[in-house]
């Protein structure tokens, strides 16, 4: 009599591609539910875009509500509503403490280790992918994902072919690409049939047509307001601190515009910004105290009278604007020089000519379009087995954690739900 074959069922194959932040996370979920998961990473090692967030702090994740962290997600953040109420910023913060990482809440709800070190975040995740038996391969660059009839089958790695029941695409964006982040995972997606929206950067300094920028360099303003604007019509205003570098402006708040910046960019409109100086003061309040200086400053010229008000590298810069030459002694102010003076200090213009390189930018801005996509699970509306998570997708966020919070939710979802 013939023996009957035993069959025991084996453990889902995935492969991830990709060792950054939603990667490693994707992993290490796939792994504790049940799969055998191999993670494949270019660069020589996993985490290095985590290791340079909230410059080396590594800011984890914001303390906002997840209606509120939609909100700092312009692009397309109410597609993760889904993934957010599955693994919110609580979830991700009681994660890292499971793995010793204390952390602490900072201005603007914004989440950091309590060590203030990136690294103590990279090694407690890399520890626990080694406990889960996750296969790590750094330096090891995927050339395809393979697919047949629509399905899956497995990635190709140098002259090796990966059988996989599952590929979790964690490449990120196109920001950073000293990180690894380099645009493969766009390749493989629209290879495999996916739509790829416009690749534009975000969270990037801006260049100005201005050369009176290159004597700001590194000149930084804290409580100013800043207008963005097309074509002469506002679009969008923010409060708070920017810098001035050789090549324009930069800072939070630059920052945070700069994604509108580049949409207007791309379609060929004309972008200034208006840098408002005083914006604590009304037109009236701001005359009144420059009559108090010049009252104060009697028989000195104007630039030694403005010296209160303002850093002594805008001061000539203002004037200038201002058609004020800098020797005129504040008596002989008209006031029609000084309602002139006025509208430079609360509006001193910018022209926007374009923006830094995409290589510069903290996220990038597009990507494998949302409709193709399950909200709930992250699995591909096109390709049976194929997970998409992180800057891949056609998500962005503001700075303050909701870019690492997005990419732990969707890491978190398409880990758990591959592995079933």
């Amino acid at each position: 009599m013939e023996k009957s074959l035993r069959i025991t069922p084996c453990a889902l194959r995935i492969a991830v591609v990709g060792g950054g932040a939603s990667g490693i996370m994707a992993a290490i979920r796939a792994a504790e539910h049940g799969a055998k998961v191999i993670l494949f990473e270019k660069m020589p090692r996993v985490g290095r875009k985590l290791a340079i967030t909230g410059k080396g702090r590594c800011n984890l994740t914001n303390a906002a509500d997840i209606s509120e962290i939609v909100k700092n997600i312009p692009g397309n953040g109410k597609f993760l509503f889904s993934a957010l109420k599955n693994f919110s910023s609580t979830d991700t913060v009681n994660f890292f403490e499971s793995l010793g990482v204390v952390t602490k809440i900072e201005r603007g709800g914004r989440i950091f280790p309590a060590s203030d070190d990136a690294k103590e975040v990279i090694d407690a995740l890399l520890r626990r992918l080694a406990i889960l038996g996750v296969e790590v391969k750094t330096n090891s660059p995927v050339k395809e994902i393979l697919a047949e009839n629509k399905k899956i089958v497995g990635v190709i790695v140098g002259d090796k072919k990966f059988f996989a029941d599952a590929v979790i695409l964690a490449t990120g964006g196109a920001s950073y690409p000293a990180t690894g982040s380099s645009g493969d995972g766009f390749r493989f997606a629209k290879k495999l049939g996916h739509t790829v929206t416009e690749i534009l950067p975000a969270l990037v300094p801006l260049e100005v047509e201005e050369d009176f920028v290159k004597d700001l360099q590194g000149l930084s303003l804290k409580n100013v307001r800043v207008k963005l604007s097309a074509d002469g019509k506002k679009i969008s205003e923010l409060f708070g601190e920017m810098l001035f570098t050789h090549f324009g402006v930069s800072g939070p708040i630059i920052l945070t515009l700069s994604r509108q910046a580049a949409k207007l960019l791309a379609e060929g409109r004309f972008v200034e910004l208006e840098i408002n100086l005083k914006p604590a003061l009304t037109p009236e309040q701001l005359d009144a105290r420059l009559l108090r200086d010049f009252d104060k400053f009697k028989r000195k010229t104007i630039k030694n009278s403005l010296v209160d008000l303002l850093p002594a590298k805008l001061i000539p810069i203002i004037l200038d604007l201002s058609y004020l030459p800098e020797e005129k002694r504040v008596d002989e102010i008209t006031q029609a020089e000084r309602r002139r003076l006025v509208e430079i200090l609360r509006g001193l213009p910018l022209t926007i000519t374009k923006t830094r390189p995409i290589e510069e930018a903290i996220v990038t801005a597009g990507g494998v379009s949302i409709k193709e996509i399950d909200p709930r699970t992250m699995k591909s509306k096109i390709i049976d087995g194929l997970y998409i998570v992180g800057e891949v997708a056609d998500i962005d966020g503001f700075t303050g954690g909701f870019n690492l919070q997005a990419a732990w939710s969707m890491g978190n979802a398409a880990g758990i739900f591959a592995a079933q």
